[in-house]
């Protein structure tokens, strides 16, 4: 079959909603992809295009679709700004502040409202965002189907192990009114199980030999769910020894002897090395670390799976005492709570609700429950009426200390919007950017701290929602979801069942719904950090088409036992695109272990004079509450200095 009826088949030139919108102006992207490069950096705000601004009326980000995440416009200034661009003589704003904030997403938010505690309700705040909705990672997706509305989560996903939470982010959730109990009852922890809906793998043709998907993963035994599977059988027998047998894989060590070798081995190395499987078995584990660490188990430590408890291989261990040397985060910073704290826009609804305690005005309600039908009012978030103000689509290109003896001193920010470089003053800043922006935004920096700020390297992803037809296919298939460790995308999902606020989850399976897939482009064999940089620089180089051709490939061929038809089902694709997607958090493989206070993160986010530094990325660890304790950190920092 020739590629353009292959196309055909998929639907690639089905009308669906795919339509993105540059700059306040409706782009068909099939289209979009023909435009030469200068009218693309027109088009972006490189050579003096104007961005739409918020005060246009249907200026609403969260219903837009196709490319999002770091949409297009987002970080062309930012690449220039990297590759030498100076912007000379910024025309200065009028106004001045007594706080700028660099990022508006939960950090960034979170310090301008712990700010504004400290400060008084008087002090001035400016938040300069270089995407077109605040939020960073934390997305909302809006669907409609008629006159029902889909909502989808296109990045931070979940509030994770809340019961860790430090006393200053738990505060703030008492605050903005959240209590993460009533997650227990909007989450319906029995959706998918009362329907009989389980969770299956799909092995594709072009890793396994053949496209299969099968269902009930382990049941009704490992052996039996094998069977089913194209695996060899040397890879099913030893998948089966793996899950079922309890063996010590490291005899003749001691407890504390494996945890050390474990932390410097990768669990790829373990099972080939040390539980001597077939290489079958690696390719079936390929993309089950992908969530967690952005990475597959090449370069994933050994101890870091055996003290998760989610890989099999370590039950016949005496792993017991002390935890071993470089332990992940994500064992040592979480408890065992399942992912039911989760609004149907994931944490977007968190930094909605700071936005609303911010600038009042700016949405209706006062409840953790309304703010999931509530519309955001864009108009109101640069009201020069306002003490707080959030600026979007403005990048930060010069963060300075301002020097001058005949000045009052404070910060000097230059930021580009609409192509043109505007400078503004405050007392002080927080910058709540990404780590690896910093050294560029302040040159004038010492070079340790720029190497600090800049050892983390980010964790490329993809979050992708596409709205379906109905759930037939699912019903038929009896499947929730499915695992793809060979596929483009690692799983899909149907969404988390949440019913809200007025938002009901769609309980019927004829009814419209949202799929939720995950791409994270890997390079097995490299150390992590050399796999996420050759990542990032493949989603910037892949285009919209290619994603929705993998999509409506992947559903496809996947779903087709059960009647889907993606040119049929597929009503609406958002792809959210993350190339500087999760903080990079330590890896025992790859990172020393540093005396306290020596770690580059925590070099990294000295304070440099009146400038201050809150991100997950100053925590080396990828979740909402880091970015809060951060943010919380750097107000401390600013309020010891002016108390």
């Amino acid at each position: 079959m020739s590629d353009a009826k292959h196309d055909d088949v998929l639907g690639m030139r089905q009308r669906i909603t795919r339509r993105d919108f540059l700059n306040g102006a409706s782009i068909a992207v099939g289209a979009s992809v023909a435009l030469p490069h200068g009218a693309w950096a027109e088009a972006f705000g490189l050579l003096g295009a104007r961005s739409a601004p918020p005060q246009v009326g249907d200026y609403y980000p969260p219903g837009k679709t196709g490319l999002r995440g770091s949409h297009d416009g987002s970080w062309e200034v930012a690449h220039s700004l990297r590759d030498g661009k100076h912007w000379d003589n910024p025309t200065p704003d009028s106004e001045s502040y007594d706080l700028i904030v660099v990022g508006g997403g939960i950090s960034g938010l979170a310090a301008a409202y712990f700010y504004r505690q400290q400060a008084g309700p008087k002090s001035r705040v400016l938040i300069l965002e270089n995407h077109d909705d605040f939020g960073g990672h934390a997305k909302r997706n809006e669907f409609h189907s008629g006159n029902r509305l889909l909502i989808g989560y296109g990045g931070t996903q979940s509030i994770a192990g809340p019961r860790l939470y430090s006393a200053e982010a738990k505060g703030l959730f008492k605050d903005l009114g959240i209590e993460v109990q009533r997650f227990e009852k909007y989450f319906d922890q029995h959706f998918f199980s009362s329907r009989g809906l389980r969770h299956g793998y799909f092995f594709d043709k072009e890793t396994f030999g053949q496209d299969r998907t099968v269902v009930g993963v382990g049941q009704p035994s490992w052996p039996e769910f094998l069977a089913k599977t194209p695996l060899s059988s040397a890879a099913q027998k030893d998948l089966a020894r793996l899950y079922t047998e309890k063996v010590d894989y490291l005899p003749g060590k001691s407890p504390a002897e494996k945890k050390v070798y474990l932390a410097r081995t990768s669990y790829k190395d373990f099972l080939l090395r040390d539980v001597k499987v077939d290489a079958g078995v690696i390719a079936y584990f390929q993309s089950s670390t992908y969530g967690l660490y952005g990475v597959g188990p090449d370069a994933v430590p050994a101890a870091d799976l055996a003290g998760l408890g989610s890989h099999p291989g370590f039950a016949g261990m005496d792993l017991s005492g002390p935890p071993g040397p470089g332990l992940g985060l994500e064992i040592t910073r979480q408890d065992d709570s399942h992912y039911i704290y989760h609004f149907p826009d994931g944490n977007a609804s968190i930094a909605r609700l700071l936005v609303r305690k911010l600038i009042p005005g700016s949405a209706p309600g006062s409840t953790m429950e309304d703010i999931v039908l509530s519309k955001m009012n864009y108009s109101a978030l640069d009201d020069p009426a306002s003490p707080v103000r959030i600026r979007l689509n403005s990048t930060v290109v010069h963060a300075a200390n301002i020097t001058d003896a005949n000045s009052p001193g404070g910060v000097l920010i230059t930021y580009v919007r609409d192509g043109k470089a505007r400078s503004v003053r405050a007392s002080t800043c927080v910058l709540a950017c990404w780590n690896m922006i910093i050294p560029y935004l302040c040159p004038e920096m010492d070079a340790k701290q720029k190497e600090a700020l800049a050892y983390g390297v980010k964790v490329p992803l993809v979050y992708t929602n596409v709205q379906i037809r109905n759930r037939d296919a699912f019903e038929k298939l009896k499947m929730s979801g499915a695992t793809c460790p060979g596929s483009y995308f690692s799983s899909f999902d149907l969404d988390f069942p949440v019913s809200m606020g007025g938002y009901e989850y769609p309980k019927d399976a004829d009814q419209p719904c949202v799929l939720h897939l995950q791409h994270v482009p890997c390079s097995p064999g490299l150390p992590a950090r050399d796999q996420q940089r050759a990542g990032r620089t493949k989603l910037f180089t892949t285009t919209f088409e290619m994603f929705e051709r993998n999509i409506r490939d992947q559903l496809g061929r996947a779903l087709g036992p059960g009647g889907f038809d993606p040119a049929r089902d597929i009503q609406a694709i958002t792809v959210n695109r993350w190339p500087h997607g999760y903080a990079y958090e330590y890896n025992s493989l790859y990172d020393p272990e540093w005396p306290a206070g020596q770690s580059p993160c925590e070099i990294g986010r000295a304070a440099f004079g009146k400038i201050h530094i809150a991100n997950s990325d100053a925590g080396a660890f990828a979740y909402t509450n880091e970015a809060i304790d951060q943010a919380w950190r750097a107000v401390g920092e600013i309020t010891r200095k002016t108390g």
